[in-house]
């Protein structure tokens, strides 16, 4: 399902947006939902990783917030240097949300 969304941005993002269109031979909004479409996910594991420092999340949880395979999640939190905080307690948790 679609939906239509307004929103005001810069004069000169739009400029971007056209040339990226035209660069590519596409329609303005079909790039405009690919670069939302990575904008979403990026911001979604970004927020995974915060709550994963914060201990708000477990790794598997912040996996599957992200959308991302638990091995990608860990390959990601290696590159920022993020020590793994993995115990009992957290393989309790992600047993518990492998049967939900």
């Amino acid at each position: 399902m679609k939906a239509t969304i307004s929103v005001r941005v810069p004069k000169e993002l739009i400029e971007e947006i056209k040339k990226i269109a035209e660069e590519e031979d596409r329609d303005k909004a079909d790039v405009l939902r690919e670069i939302l479409a990575k904008g979403v996910q990026e911001k979604k594991i970004e927020i995974a990783i915060k709550k994963y420092k914060e201990g708000k999340f477990t790794l598997w949880k912040a996996a599957r917030y992200a959308g991302i395979s638990l091995w990608a999640m860990i390959e990601l939190l290696k590159e920022k240097k993020i020590e793994l905080q993995y115990g009992e307690a957290e393989l309790e948790s992600d047993l518990k949300a492998l049967e939900e």
